[in-house]
């Protein structure tokens, strides 16, 4: 495999391959996710659905065929997505009356519904979630990260007023910011971007952004408080106390299968995947050890061992039916998959009592191998996964840490992007953030929201910063 350090992007390209939890689709710029990249997004798809329910949202489902009139009623919007629209002209054997633009996001389609399923102030707060697929015609693909059709969650929600929109759209945030922790490992720094870098027809947009091991920036979640500006489009308005007819204020929020490739990218080393055991298809794999009688006595310790682990509520898989491969080569493949804990099980450590125990990355070190009693496996395993779990967000945050920096000058900012995150100060303009991009690729990532409140000179053109604080600017997927 190419090592990171010599091609960061090769080696995603191939470990994402090699590790089977993607291939090509047979339409340039599609994927086919594999069972074990799915079991990923299953895992981060259950545990956010469960968030989005306790929070009160419903679940629903919207045609993915969306009439072209209906994004041109907001004109930010489409302006927005215009470049990326997939669009049926023919279908049936005949031309369409009207073009079907194949959904990019279902801000459109969900408001001309919300408009007919309110009347009235107690129908708000309407909170709707949606599980579903999205086309984006990609010009250049990456498998996760950047492709024409992927898979994802929107969250759509009308409400009587500012103050409750924000809070829906603050909600959202935090939901991200704590399942990439909680679930992924990934230390996101939450907080609100630039107007230049906004969602098409948003008033605010705030976004969690990880940093990957090459150093760039990865937009992992994105929450949006939309103000009335599809209400007006739509017509979503409600009859309030007063008998007054008044717009709602709409949010939407999203996270994407690109959170996969954010946590590839901010785990992964020159073997292959680490995964966090809390997103891993297989947290344990047993691997036994042994030919004829022996190796069979070892499987069936192992497929013991398994059955106490899945009782214990371990993901186990137990690697027995494949005799013709070799024990070492077993270890070498599913360390290149990422499985965080790997259990060696041989006649030696049958008769000792013990399990060979192997973290995919050692928590302290000297500590990634070690023996432990078999009667206490099953009881140990669980903890050490949790401790791998924290190894790898304090493992991600020092890594983080080591490459930001706050920047004044220009040529420190040039510098500190081309390899890291840049923390600097920005007068706002769109047209110096076209310079920043247009001379060293990089462009404002979030304005963090625990960042101190700091004044100075912005770091391209001189003028006063905009926002009282330092913008993180970084190169970004």
């Amino acid at each position: 495999m190419t090592p990171q350090s010599e091609d960061f992007s090769a080696w995603y390209n191939e470990v994402v391959v090699q590790a089977q939890l993607v291939d090509r689709g047979p339409v340039r710029g599609t994927m086919v996710i594999r069972p074990y990249g799915y079991r990923m997004w299953e895992l981060l798809q259950a545990d956010l659905d469960g968030r989005i329910k306790d929070a009160g949202h419903d679940n629903a489902c919207f045609p993915m065929f969306i009439p072209e009139s209906y994004l041109r009623r907001e004109a930010e919007h489409v302006e927005g997505f215009s470049p990326e629209l997939a669009v049926v002209t023919h279908a049936g054997g005949k031309d369409l009356e009207e073009p079907l633009v194949v959904r990019p996001t279902s801000e459109t389609v969900i408001g001309e519904y919300m408009a007919k399923w309110i009347d009235s102030h107690r129908d708000l707060p309407l909170l709707l979630n949606q599980w579903a697929n999205v086309v984006r015609w990609e010009m250049r693909p990456r498998m996760f990260l950047r492709t024409t059709e992927f898979l994802w969650q929107e969250g759509h929600t009308a409400h009587a007023d500012e103050d409750d929109a924000m809070r829906e759209t603050m909600w959202a945030l935090g939901a991200y910011t704590d399942l990439a922790r909680d679930l992924a490992a990934m230390p996101v720094v939450p907080g609100e971007k630039t107007p230049g870098e906004r969602f098409a027809g948003a008033v605010r947009t705030y976004t969690i952004e990880g940093m990957m091991r090459d150093g760039r920036a990865l937009q992992a979640g994105t929450s949006h408080y939309l103000g009335t500006n599809f209400a007006k489009a739509f017509e979503i308005q409600y009859q309030d106390e007063a008998g007054a007819l008044t717009l709602a204020h709409t949010t939407s929020w999203g996270m994407s299968t690109r959170m996969i490739g954010g946590v590839i990218m901010t785990h992964g080393d020159d073997k292959g995947l680490v995964l966090p055991p809390r997103l891993a298809p297989y947290q344990v794999v047993i691997v036994p050890i042994g030919r004829k009688e022996q190796g069979e006595q070892a499987a069936a310790e192992a497929r013991r061992l398994g059955a106490a682990l899945k009782e214990a509520g371990v993901r186990v898989h137990v690697d027995d039916n494949r005799p013709q491969l070799s024990p070492g080569f077993k270890f070498n493949e599913w360390e290149m998959r990422g499985v965080p804990v790997r259990i060696e099980l041989g006649k030696r450590d049958i008769e000792a009592g013990v399990a060979t125990v192997v973290r995919r990355l050692p928590t302290v070190e000297g500590q990634g191998k070690e023996q432990i009693p078999l009667d206490k496996v099953a009881e140990l395993l669980p903890g050490m996964l949790d401790d791998f779990h924290a190894f790898l967000l304090r493992r991600a945050e020092e890594f983080r840490e080591e490459n930001t920096a706050a920047v004044d000058g220009w040529d420190a900012f040039a510098a500190q992007v081309a390899s890291g995150w840049a923390r600097a100060f920005h007068c706002g303009e769109n047209a110096c953030e076209d310079g920043i991009k247009a001379e060293t690729a990089a462009t404002p990532r979030v304005i963090p929201s625990d960042a101190p409140e700091e004044s100075g000179e912005c770091v391209k053109c001189g003028r006063p910063s905009a926002y009282g604080k330092r913008v993180i600017f970084s190169r970004a997927y």
